[in-house]
């Protein structure tokens, strides 16, 4: 038997100057071949076994179906849970007798071209009365002699079937008995040359019918599907043959005209993706260069940039050569990151537009007036909501920057789009406002909330598609502090030993454009990387390990050589973060006038993947590392750079401040503002202007504050000074000042060639160090005092408020403090 297919006018023969001509060209006759595809039956039949255009058969022994979950079709999935859900190994074995088949065949005379009733009964409505009034088995029929072929009553006259008629009707059966139950429905003899145009095509398993579609649409769609299959994308022909079924019903001339509103969910990321690939058919740097909407695949980068917003010709000109000319400086996120310039400079277009009678069209009749309305601009949206202050400051920097950049180019010249650009119009540094403080700083996570994050973890995996990729990605983000786009790009071999044998984490960092940069890293993070490797490597098995990435995605990446993008990872971090239960940490309030601590709900928008960089910055920072190190960690080349990230901000410090405050303490090692609820404004402001810090406290003498510590009239004997304080934060300060006096008393006594006058006044009185350990005494009984919830909290502030204090105190003696395991117990 032969499938009974028509044969019409070939597709992709007859095209106008539409493209489509072009489009045919680039469609290669070996991918064709895997679909069976015949210019004149304009069908594809999907093979089932190809990895990234099949659909597997069902499990079930027999059955022709196509899977479509558990690996069974629809009707087997009835029947095994009709059986009531036995092993499907068990299942499948099983004998059904009879299977059901889809789809139509020739009748089984010989030569015979009209199409069979059944599968049951495989012979033309003429032939099986025949058969009936002879009373013969089908065997016995088929071999008479005076039974003849019959020629076919013509292809049905629905465009999008490929069957023949079986009768007098102009439909095939399937679309007779369908235009019957449009007419029962209420369509009109009218509608009927329309029904024939749009209704869909009979499908069976594996056939997409591009029957009935425009030319131009039937060629984007194959070059879409070649290019998806090139790029390792799944295609699938459940999908293709909706999204036909709805552009055969749209009547529309090209996929680019398809609106997304009008599609199905399920279909509207097949359509976009394929115009998105036939969009970059044929693209070049040269053609993008005159557009007003350039894409980046042109320049080998994915996404768009957008001059529409920049209004005089002269600027969107200058913009655009100035772009051409940054696209190969930059890395990273490159498109994202000429678009928030171009979108500065579209805010000085439209400042010009709104503000010139002119509308900014005459270069030369721009001047520094311009400049200034530009930046009382910025000022008028800053305040008025539309713009940060953040934006505000980025914006008059990127137009300064980039301006004069674009007169570096030469665009000033003759000929060139800023030629007569007055050099007034420029932007000067005292244009610049000021740097909203510490802008950086604070992002980091606090201990407890880490710790959690850790605890759930696990559940990270089951969250979506690389569900393990992803939890691995935040891990070492979490492990290495480095940047979601340093951690998605490892490669599969990015773990080393030195030659200590500790291990190290191999990354490139594209920001800085440094590839090979090694990291010291533990056991526990580099266990993590074992495993991976080898769930990557059991996947994998055929591709060399070093094409593999470290994680890869499952989308388009048939052979692990894509790795996950940080867009990607983020989004789903967000999703999982936010499908946590909340997040609880200790908060001292003030309840009927007594401080209070309660467990107060954190804020989950601070959760995100940078903040792990931030985190891993201050743990380090806390843990006493020097700052030049921390840079080297950082892999920061400016030292500025790295101590924004670990910088105290006001409002942590000033809590961190009202925390200690509370276990303050005299020279007599009495407790002071015992009672106290709050630091008012004037005492933070006097902690300012009106102390100085010591080794091992603060003093509140004016005039040695006034003269920055060096005019003590006690010569630093601070515990018997009345203007002396100290609190908890000094504690390690205290410790090691008293480990120094009695060292130093007995390094005097052991000297031998000293007058006594001389060991006596340099001998560490008895009572000083009896003062001192005193001190000790009352600052750990005042912890001891506290409960384990109060306790983390004053941990907590004696780290922000030393932190804040290192600056100061340079050269005295610090306790450097472990790194903390945010692990929960068990885990690596």
């Amino acid at each position: 038997m032969t499938l009974s297919v028509v044969r019409t006018q070939p597709l992709g023969q007859e095209v106008g100057e539409d493209g489509a001509a072009a489009l045919w060209a680039a469609v290669d006759l070996e991918f064709l071949a895997l679909f069976d595809w015949s210019p004149e039956t304009g069908v594809l039949f999907f093979p089932a076994d190809h990895p990234l255009l099949g659909t597997p058969l069902c499990r079930v022994k027999g059955c022709v179906q196509t899977s479509v979950t558990r690996h069974l079709c629809s009707g087997c999935r009835f029947r095994w849970r009709q059986a009531g859900k036995p092993p499907l190994e068990e299942f499948a074995d099983m004998d059904r007798g009879y299977w059901r088949q889809v789809g139509v065949e020739d009748c089984s005379v010989s030569g015979c071209r009209r199409p069979f009733s059944s599968w049951r009964r495989p012979l033309c409505s003429t032939h099986l009365a025949q058969l009936k009034r002879r009373g013969v088995t089908l065997e016995e029929f088929l071999a008479l002699d005076d039974v003849v072929a019959l020629p076919a009553f013509g292809p049905c006259e629905v465009a999008a079937c490929h069957r023949y008629r079986d009768g007098v009707s102009p439909y095939c059966h399937a679309h007779r008995e369908r235009w019957r139950n449009a007419v029962a429905r209420g369509r009109s003899t009218e509608d009927e040359e329309l029904w024939r145009r749009t209704t869909a095509p009979v499908s069976a398993n594996h056939e997409v019918s591009l029957r009935g579609l425009p030319d131009r649409v039937v060629a984007e769609i194959l070059y879409g599907v070649q290019a998806r299959t090139r790029e390792g994308i799944h295609t699938t022909q459940f999908l293709l043959r909706n999204l036909t079924n709805r552009l055969r019903e749209l009547q529309l001339p090209s996929l680019t005209a398809v609106d997304p509103a009008h599609v199905s969910r399920g279909t509207r990321g097949l359509c976009g993706s394929l115009v998105t690939l036939v969009g970059r058919f044929g693209l070049t740097p040269e053609g993008e260069r005159g557009k007003d909407v350039w894409n980046g695949a042109a320049f080998g980068h994915s996404g768009h940039l957008r001059f529409t917003a920049i209004h005089q010709s002269w600027l969107r000109t200058a913009a655009k050569e100035w772009a051409l000319f940054s696209l190969p400086q930059r890395r990273g996120n490159v498109m994202s990151s000429i678009q928030d310039i171009l979108n500065a400079f579209a805010l000085l277009s439209e400042s010009l537009r709104l503000q010139r009678e002119d509308h900014g069209d005459d270069i030369r009749a721009l001047s520094r007036r311009d400049i200034t309305a530009f930046t009382n601009r910025l000022a008028f949206l800053h305040h008025s909501g539309e713009i940060s202050v953040h934006r505000r400051v980025v914006v008059v920097r990127y137009v300064r920057a980039h301006l004069a950049r674009m007169r570096s180019l030469g665009l000033t010249r003759p000929g060139q789009p800023l030629h007569g650009l007055p050099d007034d119009f420029a932007i000067l540094a005292e244009d610049v406002p000021d740097d909203p403080e510490d802008a950086e700083a604070g992002k980091d996570l606090p201990a407890e909330i880490m710790r959690q994050i850790c605890e759930q973890l696990p559940s990270l995996v089951g969250q979506a598609r690389n569900g393990n990729e992803n939890r691995v990605a935040v891990e070492l983000l979490i492990d290495t502090g480095r940047r979601p786009q340093e951690i998605c790009q490892l490669r599969w071999d990015c773990l080393k030993q030195d030659a200590d044998g500790q291990h190290v984490l191999i990354y490139d960092n594209y920001k800085a454009n440094r590839h090979g940069r090694r990291l010291p890293i533990s056991q526990a993070t580099a266990g993590v990387i074992t495993r991976q490797q080898e769930l990557v490597r059991a996947d994998f098995p055929s591709t060399p390990t070093d094409r593999l990435v470290l994680l890869p995605t499952r989308v388009a990446s048939p052979h692990g050589l894509k790795p996950i993008t940080p867009g990607w990872l983020s989004g789903r971090h967000r999703e999982w973060v936010r499908s946590l239960p909340e997040f609880l940490v200790h908060t001292r309030v003030e309840m009927d006038g007594l401080p209070v601590t309660k467990m107060v709900p954190f804020d989950k928008s601070k959760i995100f993947l940078y903040a792990y960089r931030h985190t891993y910055c201050q743990r380090h920072a806390d843990a006493g590392v020097a700052v030049d190190v921390l840079r080297a960690l950082m892999d920061h080349r400016r030292l500025d750079t790295t101590q924004a990230y670990y910088r105290v901000t006001e409002e942590r410090r000033r809590e961190a401040v009202d925390r200690v405050t509370e276990m303050q303490f005299d020279r007599h090692g009495k407790r002071i503002w015992r009672q106290a609820k709050a630091l008012l404004d004037s005492e933070h402001a006097r902690r300012a202007v009106g102390e100085v810090a010591v080794p091992y406290g603060v003093c509140t003498e004016p005039s040695n504050v006034a003269a920055g510590g060096h005019d003590c009239p006690v010569r630093f004997r601070c515990v018997g000074c009345g203007h002396f304080r100290t609190d908890v934060s000094y504690l390690p300060d205290l410790e090691a000042y008293l480990a120094d006096l009695l060292r130093n008393r007995e390094r005097i006594a052991a000297a031998l060639d000293a007058d006594d006058w001389a060991k006596a006044e340099a001998m560490p009185s008895d009572e000083e160090i009896s003062r001192v350990r005193r001190l000790i005494k009352r600052v750990k009984e005042g912890l001891d005092d506290l409960d384990a919830s109060q306790r983390a909290e004053v941990e907590e502030a004696v780290s922000v408020v030393r932190r804040g204090r290192q600056s100061v105190l340079l050269g005295m003696p610090r306790v450097r403090q472990p790194l903390p395991d945010l692990r929960p117990e068990g885990q690596l």
